[in-house]
C-alpha cells in the first residue's frame, strides 16, 4: 500500500511538469490557430478600430442629448474598451498567476 501511494504523489507531482514542458500546440490544431488568429486580427484592425471609433462617439452624442439610456450607454464603452483591452487584461490575469 505503502508503494501505491508512492507512486501516486509521483504521478500528480509530475504531471502538471510533463504537460507543462510539451510547449508545442496539440496535432491539428493549425486550422484553429489560423482561425483565431484571423478573428483577432478583424476584430482589432484598422476597420474594426474606426468603426468602434464611431459607435462610442454616437453613443456618447445620444448619451449627452438625452436620447440614450446611460446604462446602455456605458455597456457600449465599457465593451469597447474590454475588447480592445483584453490582449493587456489576459497578460496581467497571467502575470498574477504566474506569480
Amino acid at each position: 500500500m505503502r508503494i501505491a501511494n508512492l507512486v501516486a504523489a509521483f504521478v500528480v507531482g509530475t504531471t502538471p511538469t510533463m504537460t507543462m514542458a510539451q510547449g508545442m500546440d496539440p496535432a491539428g490544431s493549425g486550422p484553429i490557430v489560423n482561425a483565431l488568429g484571423w478573428l483577432q486580427g478583424t476584430l482589432l484592425g484598422n476597420v474594426a478600430t474606426a468603426v468602434a471609433v464611431m459607435a462610442v462617439a454616437a453613443v456618447g452624442f445620444m448619451m449627452l442629448t438625452g436620447r440614450l439610456n446611460w446604462r446602455f450607454g456605458a455597456t457600449v464603452i465599457i465593451g469597447v474598451f474590454i475588447l480592445f483591452g483584453a490582449a493587456s487584461i489576459v497578460a496581467g490575469i497571467q502575470g498574477v498567476a504566474a506569480a
